[in-house]
């Protein structure tokens, strides 16, 4: 077999030559594209799990506030439930007790309508027994009017205090005899001589008449004020009937 060296050669050279020519204009383009397009993969596949990461973030701290914002939430309508609550009973308990004290204030206007319609009523029956009573004691002799109270006037200041009758006797001080009307001369010396006994003294009097007495003595001094009279007994017993 016969080898053509030269042809070999060149043929050596042609290849070196494309290989070299390949990686010159072609390799080298095609290496820097791979690269620059494996770093821009990888610059874009590190922006996207950035933003996931951000993302996921995000989401969690969506998650975070809409949690914060349920139990914020959950509190409040805990709490306007508890003061709706509240005020629901402070406001029954205020009708409550504004309807107790209505009915308190309406039983008590009912009870005093009714003590009043009652001692009105008493009123009117004291005072109907009272003037049926006056107007019978007015068919009394008129002596019977002054004698039957003497003695009766004389025992009341016979039973003062020693003191107030010592000091009982008219000469200083004005001391009033009323009687339901004019005493003649004997009527006004049993007077004199019963206060004489029952004090121990002289007894100056001046005598005032009023009918309203209807019948007895009053003896009306600054410090004494001695009754036996039918106006003081008829008082005493319309007080009675009231009272009843």
């Amino acid at each position: 077999m016969h080898i053509d060296w030269w042809t070999l050669l060149l043929q050596t050279v042609n290849a070196l030559v494309l290989v070299w020519l390949l990686a010159r204009f072609l390799f080298r383009p095609v290496a820097k594209i791979v690269a620059e397009r494996q770093h821009a993969a990888a610059a874009l596949m590190a922006d996207a799990a950035a933003a996931k990461a951000a993302a996921l973030d995000e989401q969690q701290k969506a998650a975070a506030n809409s949690a914060h914002v349920a139990a914020l939430r959950a509190h409040l309508l805990d709490a306007a439930t508890a003061e709706a609550a509240q005020l629901k009973a402070s406001l029954e308990n205020a009708a409550r007790t504004d309807a107790e004290q209505m009915r308190a204030a309406a039983q008590t206007a009912i009870d005093a309508s009714r003590r009043d319609a009652a001692a009105a009523d008493s009123d009117r029956a004291s005072q109907f027994a009272l003037d049926v009573t006056a107007r019978l004691l007015d068919r009394l002799p008129a002596e019977a009017r002054i004698a039957g109270f003497i003695a009766g006037l004389a025992r009341e200041l016979a039973a003062l205090p020693n003191a107030t009758r010592a000091q009982l006797t008219g000469d200083d001080e004005p001391v009033r005899l009323i009687v339901p009307r004019a005493l003649t001369t004997a009527e006004l010396a049993a007077c004199h001589t019963a206060f004489t006994q029952a004090l121990g003294h002289a007894l100056q009097v001046q005598v005032t008449v009023d009918p309203a007495v209807i019948a007895g003595l009053e003896l009306e001094a600054p410090h004494a004020l001695v009754r036996n009279s039918f106006r003081h007994d008829l008082a005493g017993l319309k007080m009675e009937l009231l009272g009843s």
